[in-house]
This record gives C-alpha cells, structure tokens and sequence, in this order.
C-alpha cells in the first residue's frame, strides 16, 4: 500500500513538472516575440530598456507574475537594506520575480556612467600606461544610484522571462527568432550607413538578407540612436 501511495505521488509530482515545464514555454514564446526596440535607450554603447514598459508587457502575458526586491538585515545593527555592502568591491542589488510557479533570480551592481563599481566613498583610479596615465574617479554612491541599479536589475530579472531577452546575448545582441527581415529595412540599413562586414561577421551570417525581422529593426534602433547622439555630441 506504501508503495503504491509512493508511485502515485511521484506520477502526480511528474504530472505537474510537465505542466509548468509547458505553461514556462509558452510564456517564453510570447515573451521573446515582444519588439522592444522603441522602449530602449543607448548609454555608452549599452543598452537599456524601460523597466515600467517590460513589467507592463510581462503582465500582460503573465497578469499573476510578481516580483520582490531582496532585503538585508544586518545582524548586529538590526537595520535593513535592499542591497549588500562589500567596502573593497562596492554594491550589490538582487530581485526575483515568479510567474506560473517558476522564480528566477538577477543581481546587479551598483555602477556609475562609466559603469565602474560605486562604493560608500567616493575613489580614484589610474588609467593608461607610462607618461599617458591619469586618474579617473567615482562618485560616493547615493540612494538614487541604488534605487536606479535595483530597477535595472528588475528588467534584466524581466528579460529571464523573455522580454527583451535579445538584447541581452552578449549585452546588446538579439537572438535569431521571428520573420526574415523586410526590403525596407533592408533600404533603411543602406540609408543609415550599417556596417554590412561587422553585421554578418556578428550574426555570423552571408548576407543581410538572412537577417531577421527583429534583429534588422535592432540594428536600425541601434544605428538611428548612435547617430542622433554623434550629431548631439558635435553640437
């Protein structure tokens, strides 16, 4: 009788495995089809996208999703904080979010523009070499830099999902999925001057053809906000 109890609790367990296993892969199908290239923003040859965008997005094809941001409570101060401290390496946040019985788990640290690691006091540090060296600092980190880090942490969170997932292989390259791309972005990869040896060197590719529908408008997006901050620059 014990036996038999034991079998059917594991082909119950199985049962429902194989049905989060396929509720994860169809949330994943419809997450990595969603065009995020309108809602991104180009920093210092990063990407980055809208974390109020991607949480709307997500809920849209997950509305029973949530997400916690991760608290610290120091054992002797008893005060608690959403981020750990190391004085030598700087700041770290953590968030998860769970949607249809999976959780997954980002971390991020605290960065400045330069995305050198922020510490409690602000430092220096030395680049180049020989006569051509000079110093370089770091601002002391504030709470605006934690709360601005634990959203961005957020996203990279949301991307685990599928969201805007493609942005994130290599940190700025779309995956392959979706449509072959169109003769018109074909004309405006021309228009905008694309490195057509770079793109198909990246994608590893023979021709800009191959390309995909997202990986195209990507590169477009890419291109068009490079562009618009060279003209900024020079200004």
């Amino acid at each position: 009788m014990a036996q038999e109890k034991k079998v059917a609790e594991q082909v119950t367990a199985e049962v429902e495995e194989n049905k989060i296993r396929r509720e994860q892969e169809d949330l994943f199908k419809k997450a990595i089809q969603l065009n995020v290239n309108d809602h991104t923003d180009l920093k210092n040859n990063l990407t980055y996208l809208s974390w109020a965008w991607a949480w709307q997005e997500f809920l849209k094809i997950c509305p029973e999703a949530t997400y916690e941001i991760k608290k610290f409570t120091n054992p002797i101060t008893g005060k608690t904080t959403t981020y750990l401290e190391d004085e030598d390496f700087g700041i770290m946040v953590f968030t998860s979010i769970t949607a249809r019985g999976v959780t997954r788990e980002m971390w991020l640290p605290v960065m400045d523009g330069a995305n050198k690691a922020m510490r409690r006091q602000a430092y220096t540090y030395v680049v180049g070499k020989g006569q051509n060296q000079y110093e370089k600092s770091v601002e002391a980190v504030s709470m605006f830099d934690i709360n601005k880090t634990i959203m961005r942490c957020l996203t990279k969170n949301i991307a685990m999902f599928g969201v805007g997932l493609y942005i994130y292989a290599g940190e700025d390259l779309p995956i392959e999925l979706g449509e072959p791309c169109t003769k018109r972005q074909l004309e405006k990869m021309k228009e905008l001057g694309v490195n057509e040896k770079n793109v198909l060197i990246r994608y590893n590719i023979d021709s800009l053809e191959q390309l995909t529908y997202q990986q195209a408008e990507f590169i477009i997006n890419t291109k068009e906000k490079a562009l618009e901050k060279t003209k900024k620059e020079s200004e």
